[in-house]
């Protein structure tokens, strides 16, 4: 076989570590790629793609076992991209909101002036619930 990428033109092309490419094939991310008589990996070319479809649903905030349900689908052209994609649309909105919360917490924080956690969280304005800490 002398079609094919190197695990090192795949990984660059694909803007990823070789280290990282043989992970995604352990996790059975991307297929095990056929062998050079001499035992290098040779990938096919849609490789560069499928690993650049993995780092773009990284980014989108899927997990690794998130990303294995979503090629599975694809491949097997189940079709349930958008179904995933509310799903992780709400997960996302819900961080969004807790982080609302944590922000509005620690914007009190900083507004009372408290400098010492133990005198603060002995006044009953203390936005921080420290008290008995």
């Amino acid at each position: 076989m002398s079609d094919g990428l190197r695990s090192s033109q795949v990984a660059r092309a694909a803007g990823v570590n070789p280290q990282t490419l043989r992970y995604y094939e352990r996790r059975g991310l991307i297929a095990e790629p056929e062998r050079t008589l001499g035992g290098h990996r040779l990938y096919p070319a849609d490789t560069v793609t499928v690993l650049r479809a993995i780092k773009a649903a990284q980014r989108l905030g899927f997990t690794l076992d998130e990303v294995a349900e979503l090629l599975d689908a694809a491949r097997h052209r189940h079709g349930r991209m958008r179904e995933r994609a509310r799903l992780k649309l709400a997960e996302v909105e819900q961080r969004i909101a807790d982080l609302h919360t944590v922000r509005a917490a620690l914007q009190d924080a900083v507004d009372a002036g408290c400098d010492d956690a133990p005198s603060c969280a002995a006044e009953p304005s203390c936005p921080l619930p420290l008290a008995g800490l």
